[in-house]
């Protein structure tokens, strides 16, 4: 497979399950510890490789472009006060000059068309999507996984992240079925938007990491709309998928939806346990708060 360069975050959502919180701040903002969602899931493509973010906003998203820039006032008072190991902070999550490009999606059209938004900068080359309000927590990140097992899988494969859920929960998303396995991918029969639990083709749901070839954006620029009256991404997987090869994975790590109140919680305690500088500490006060100390 042709090297993979570029990324692009959908940013443009509202955010309304987590208002009033989001009412002047973007939900990719909200932190997770001390790292905004959205640092946490770009820092997961830098390591993966990705040398061109590419996030697709809306309104009132100016601040995250704000927090991918210097902030010259605070990087001055730092400096003054001699607080090095902050200013590394900063500098190391600092992506390299013309790195990030931004985009506009005018309206709510939903996740396909905010992938078609960004093809004057994808150009004619495969690319990652990452979906901000998912995170994987592992060694080696979710994308750098899917890269690697990329590479066999040939020039014009598509490669999605899967993961297992219990059936009961299967209606609430996109479901794969599982083919002929390739290495550590396997082939995706069919793809089923949000299905009921007796015509779902497995427990195997799409986690918010893909790697699509760029004749999605040709497919994506007729699509007409779908469920919620937008322009779905499976749907135009679905016809993609017709003539290129679609793989899963079933990646390493644990996923959290940080969509929901419950699975953004859930990773700040679970991120909060993996920092040493914290966890020792952090794990005391759980225990207070149910009754274990």
């Amino acid at each position: 497979m042709k090297r993979i360069r570029k990324a692009i975050f959908p940013v443009a959502g509202l955010g309304t399950r987590f208002l009033p919180a989001t009412k002047a701040m973007p939900k990719e903002m909200l932190p997770v510890v001390d790292r905004p969602l959205i640092q946490h899931v770009v820092d997961e493509a830098r390591q993966a490789g990705i040398e061109h973010f590419i996030f697709v906003t809306g309104r009132n998203k100016s601040v995250i472009e704000d927090h991918f820039d210097r902030q010259f006032e605070l990087e001055t008072t730092l400096k003054e006060r001699r607080k090095k190991s902050d200013l590394d902070l900063l500098s190391q999550d600092l992506p390299g000059a013309g790195t990030t490009s931004f985009t506009r999606q005018q309206e709510p059209l939903g996740l396909g068309h905010a992938v078609w938004c960004a093809r004057e900068m994808i150009g004619d080359e495969p690319f990652a999507l990452l979906l901000p309000d998912v995170l994987v927590q592992h060694e080696k990140g979710c994308l750098a996984q899917m890269i690697e097992a990329a590479n066999s899988a040939g020039a014009s494969a598509n490669v999605i992240a899967v993961e297992e859920v219990p059936m009961d929960r299967i209606h609430q998303y996109g479901v794969v079925g599982m083919g002929a396995k390739k290495g550590k991918l396997f082939s995706v029969t069919e793809m089923v938007e949000k299905p009921p639990r007796d015509k779902a083709p497995s427990n195997l749901i799409i986690t918010g990491r893909y790697i699509l070839q760029p004749e999605i954006f040709d497919i994506l620029a007729s699509q007409t709309r779908g469920a919620g009256n937008e322009i779905q991404l499976t749907d135009a997987m679905i016809e993609l998928a017709r003539k290129q090869p679609f793989y899963g994975l079933k990646f390493d790590g644990k996923s959290f939806d940080c969509g929901s109140k419950i699975g953004f919680l859930a990773a700040n305690v679970a991120y909060a346990l993996k920092r040493a500088d914290i966890a020792p500490a952090f794990r005391e006060e759980l225990k207070i708060l149910l009754g274990e100390a």
